[in-house]
């Protein structure tokens, strides 16, 4: 699973570092074209960026999507587990795949209704236009209004991104039933520094780590 975790980091991370220049790139052309600097402002309103609001917008809706998928295998979602780690191993073991599986259960459903609705909202006439077998009055779907894209290439973010999801759900479910271990993310890790485990007695289930220097002290 190497590539995909891999290939998912590089999107999120594309399109977080893309909508963050397209953003720069258009409040500076902002500030250019308003500027009374005759020949910038003529050079920047000959520019014209209207289409960075809706791709942006875009942009952070797909980085939202598989960013969601990505904190359930790193395991940086916030949940409520006091309740939980107050009872015993097995019933503990329970409650986590219980809510696992109904991540993964309702992931699912998600994925395969916006599945259908971008069927319907236009892939479907993309899939026959492959296949050069448009049938008579077969209506494209709509647009986007600045780009003027296929909307159902926007929306495919919903079910694409829920499928994945519902992917990382079920691999986090068979990993905690063979290993009795969740994905933790500690935010206390520094590269660099040598990690030495701890116990936390809110979560009496998992162990954190603590950062220690290298260098002697003197």
């Amino acid at each position: 699973m190497k590539f995909l975790d891999r290939l998912e980091e590089t999107l999120i991370a594309f399109l977080v570092a893309g909508a963050t220049a397209i953003i720069f790139a258009a409040v500076v052309h902002r500030f250019l074209a308003s500027w009374n600097v005759p020949v910038i402002q003529d050079l920047a309103m000959q520019i014209n960026m209207s289409w960075a609001q809706e791709l942006c917008i875009i942009m952070f809706v797909w980085m939202a999507k598989f960013g969601a998928a990505y904190g359930v295998r790193t395991g940086i979602h916030v949940g409520v587990d006091v309740l939980i780690n107050q009872l015993g191993d097995q019933n503990r073991s329970r409650f986590v795949l219980f809510g696992l599986l109904a991540g993964a259960t309702f992931t699912s459903i998600v994925s395969v209704l916006g599945g259908s609705f971008v069927w319907e909202n236009g892939a479907h006439y993309a899939f026959m236009h492959l296949l050069n077998q448009i049938p008579e009055g077969l209506y494209p779907g709509p647009t986007t209004p600045d780009l003027e894209w296929q909307t159902w290439i926007v929306y495919s973010a919903v079910p694409l991104g829920s499928a994945l999801m519902c992917f990382r759900f079920l691999q986090v479910a068979w990993q905690f039933s063979r290993t009795g271990e969740l994905p933790h993310h500690d935010h206390s890790h520094v590269d660099g520094l040598d990690d030495v485990e701890i116990t936390d007695q809110f979560h009496p289930h998992e162990t954190h780590t603590a950062n220690t220097s290298n260098g002697s002290k003197k």
